[in-house]
């Protein structure tokens, strides 16, 4: 009887040996491809910027000493507003002085036009006396050269006045230079320097703070850097997508308006193009304050196709396989085919239905061809 014992032992322990060895059915999700719209998307390598669509920071062309600002930070100003003046004493006695001379140089020609006219008059009656043989000849000659001599001092003094003229303009150009005045409508960003405090112009080579900095408030536009090898897709009118780190909950709408007709190649990065994009105003309607200088991200659309069966792109392995559970919940691994893609969706153009069961728990443990699953439940749909 001690055979038999032993036998049963070898029976039980053959039994639990095939049965821990046993593959058990995986737990998965799976989802059917739905149908929906696709689009390719080319997006920003580095964080974009929101600029505005003008913006100057003005300096003075000659140093000197602020004498009065006539702004400040945060006002808005228009175009040709004055906003700050430096000591300019000096060149105002210039002006002065120039227009002085011009009223002088005209009473000049007044004089001098006054004469050349009576010896012209002169130079008629003479020739009335010669035809009566009344006066020489020489008479005559010598009050034709006297009557050309008045004439010609009179296009001089007329000359005079234009030169005493152009020394005003001279003297209100240099005047000009100790002045700022805003070069369109906008708002002072920024000033730089106090009442009395000296104002240095930039030197050659050396960057110095800008007198003011001005802005427009009120009309912005995206630069981002696209990587050089997605640029040859772009074209001006694409439609954008913008995102702003300050407004993380909005998506704004917006459009490419320039690409920079040249490559960027800063040294240990990427080579990229700057896009220009103007936003949709009326995506705007819901921000507060637009401000210079918030960090953006974009996607361009650059291809887009509608009511199209699609999958989303994380459930594809390779770029073109996925696990799909058949009908006696068996695991298989299908070639498929696919279209337009980006990082949420990817089209499928054939190898799927909007029947089949894609698996979507590609992370589980022992997932491959073949093997027996549990479906679990179906996995949410994004949208």
């Amino acid at each position: 009887m001690n055979w038999l014992k032993w036998l049963l032992l070898a029976l039980a322990a053959v039994t639990l040996i095939w049965f821990f060895n046993q593959e058990k059915p995986l737990q998965v999700t799976w989802q059917h491809p739905d149908i929906g719209s696709v689009e390719t998307i080319v997006a920003n390598t580095r964080s974009g910027t929101v600029e505005s669509c003008q913006r100057a920071k003005m300096s003075f062309a000659i140093g000197g000493q602020i004498e009065k600002i006539h702004v400040v930070e945060g006002e808005l100003v228009k175009q040709g507003d004055l906003l700050m003046t430096l000591w300019q004493q000096d060149r105002l006695a210039r002006v002065s002085e120039a227009q002085a001379l011009i009223q002088s140089r005209i009473q000049q020609q007044k004089s001098i036009c006054i004469n050349a006219v009576n010896d012209k008059k002169t130079v008629k009656r003479y020739q009335r006396l010669l035809n009566q043989k009344l006066i020489a000849q020489e008479t005559l000659d010598n009050a034709l050269a006297k009557a050309d001599a008045s004439a010609a001092a009179c296009l001089s003094a007329k000359s005079e006045v234009d030169v005493a003229k152009a020394l005003k303009q001279t003297a209100k150009a240099s005047l000009a230079q100790t002045e700022l005045y805003a070069p369109f409508d906008g708002m002072v960003a920024e000033i730089t320097g106090e009442l009395g405090e000296f104002a240095t112009p930039s030197p050659t080579g050396i960057v110095m703070p800008p007198a003011i900095d001005i802005l427009t408030h009120d009309c912005h536009y995206v630069t981002a850097p696209i990587d050089e090898v997605d640029a040859g897709q772009l074209s001006v009118g694409m439609p954008v997508k913008i995102t702003i780190d300050a407004y993380e909950q909005q998506q704004f709408s917006g459009t490419i308006q320039r690409i920079s007709p040249y490559v960027q190649d800063y040294a240990k990065q990427a080579r990229t193009v700057d896009v220009d994009v103007s936003f949709d105003n009326s995506t705007l309607t819901n921000v507060s304050q637009l401000l210079t200088g918030y960090s953006t991200d974009i996607a361009i659309t650059v291809a887009k196709i509608d009511q199209t069966l699609r999958l989303p792109s994380e459930l594809i392995v390779d770029e073109k396989y996925v696990y799909i559970l058949d009908n006696e919940d068996v695991i298989r691994k299908k070639e498929i085919e696919t279209g337009l893609s980006n990082w949420q969706f990817t089209q499928v153009t054939s190898g799927l239905s909007s029947q089949d069961k894609v698996i979507s728990s590609l992370a589980i443990s022992g997932l491959k061809d073949g093997q027996v699953a549990i479906a679990e439940q179906e996995s949410a749909q994004a949208n």
